[in-house]
């Protein structure tokens, strides 16, 4: 029997809820179904923290969403969901699924255990048992304000504990992305994972390879680009999955260079979320540079041996990495353009002199290319006093400029030695 938690024994308040979350809560109760705020929206307000978006349960089906709301479009084919649009605002609408065996053909389909599609509807308390966490099975009725707990998520909740519903084997191989899930909440929450529920991980690491690799991309952005990278990179290397996501990272990372450890993409990631922290903006082809630096470094070093031109070296391990990474995690073009750029310039900030630092200054993507500079500075890859110089570079005036590109020197040489001229020219002749 599910635990009722009434409104004075829980923190979440209606102000703290979105507005249209709210409408679209009271409009399908109002129209004679069910409906709850779940999942993530649930357990972050009464974490007191703010929810990144809010989800809604319902008894009712996606076409019966869509005829209350005009607002509503039906997306999905894995799992059938309504989204209900307020201008750049979404709630994503659910039904209720269950785990009966479907009485259709194509309600769903499953390969080696691994759900691909699920489109079987239930009741609540049904719905309730297929969510992956206890502390994600936990709704609030907009009704009577109460929330209820099908799973003892309250309890996990407060004791700082990711638990899988279920048998955690088995909800790993419905699904082997929730592998990465756990991880997830457990360093976005700083929970600890419970024995079962991380018991199977460093075994079951290998089903993450059933997974297409542009799901996988989705779950590498939620990983790394939720404000705890750096406590998700450590985990998921701990749990041997990182290795599943970055096959050509996790050989370069077992390595030491030169007697040192690879702190490259520690600190990349302690960068990204620094950055969020301080609600500054953050972009997946930067993420990606970082996390693939390392491999595409060493390519280019083995490249450099063959007499190639830097550019060139480079050029060809960027192509040699990028083709075997996008078999695990893809990485859309918008994407790995810009990466391509970000690497290619890494190694023009050696060129100081003339007018060379000026045409980089000028490159769309000098400033992300300065900003992974510093970072391998910091990790003793380059000089500190190359990456002060670039500092200085771009702050300094015009004169100053010159004089550290070497152009004032020779541009006042050349002024002199035309002056020189013209003087013996215009010099009366002796003769």
């Amino acid at each position: 029997m599910p635990i009722v938690i009434a409104r004075d024994s829980h923190t979440i308040s209606r102000a703290n809820i979105s507005r249209n979350a709210i409408r679209v809560l009271t409009q399908l109760q109002n129209a004679g179904y069910e409906a709850y705020l779940v999942g993530g929206g649930v357990r972050d307000l009464l974490l007191g923290r703010e929810p990144k978006d809010f989800d809604v349960a319902t008894n009712a089906l996606p076409e019966e969403v869509k005829s209350v709301f005009k607002n509503c479009r039906l997306i999905g084919r894995r799992f059938r969901l309504a989204h209900v649009y307020f201008g750049r605002e979404i709630i994503e609408v659910a039904t209720f699924r269950s785990n009966r065996q479907p009485e259709q053909d194509g309600e769903r389909h499953a390969e080696n255990g691994m759900i691909l599609r699920d489109n079987v509807y239930g009741t609540v308390e049904e719905d309730a048992q297929r969510r992956d966490l206890t502390i994600n099975a936990l709704y609030y009725d907009v009704g009577d304000f109460t929330v209820i707990d099908f799973a003892d998520g309250m309890s996990d909740l407060q004791n700082g504990v990711i638990r899988l519903l279920g048998d955690a084997e088995s909800r790993y191989r419905e699904d082997p992305v929730r592998l990465l899930r756990a991880i997830r909440f457990a360093a976005k929450l700083g929970f600890i994972i419970d024995p079962e529920t991380e018991s199977p991980i460093q075994s079951l690491a290998p089903l993450l390879s059933d997974v297409p690799s542009a799901r996988l991309y989705e779950e590498v952005l939620k990983l790394f680009l939720g404000g705890s990278a750096l406590a998700s990179f450590e985990k998921l290397r701990h749990y041997g999955l990182f290795g599943q996501l970055f096959p050509a990272t996790e050989e370069a990372l077992s390595h030491e260079d030169h007697d040192f450890p690879i702190t490259f993409v520690n600190r990349g990631l302690n960068n990204t979320d620094t950055r969020l922290q301080q609600d500054k903006s953050v972009t997946p082809a930067f993420l990606f540079a970082v996390l693939l630096w390392e491999p595409v470094r060493l390519g280019y070093e083995a490249q450099l041996t063959q007499d190639l031109l830097p550019a060139e070296a480079l050029q060809t391990a960027a192509n040699d990495v990028l083709r075997e990474q996008i078999k695990h995690v893809s990485i859309p073009k918008r994407f790995s353009y810009p990466m391509r750029d970000i690497w290619q310039l890494q190694p023009r900030f050696e060129q100081r002199q003339g007018k060379r630092p000026y045409r980089l200054l000028s490159h769309p993507r000098f400033r992300a290319a300065y900003d992974f500079l510093l970072l391998r500075a910091e990790a003793g890859e380059v000089e500190l006093e190359l990456s002060k110089w670039w500092t200085e570079f771009q702050h300094a005036n015009s004169e100053q400029k010159q004089n550290m590109s070497g152009q004032g020197r020779r541009g006042r040489g050349r002024r002199r030695k035309r002056r020189g001229k013209n003087s013996q020219s215009n010099k009366p002749s002796d003769e």
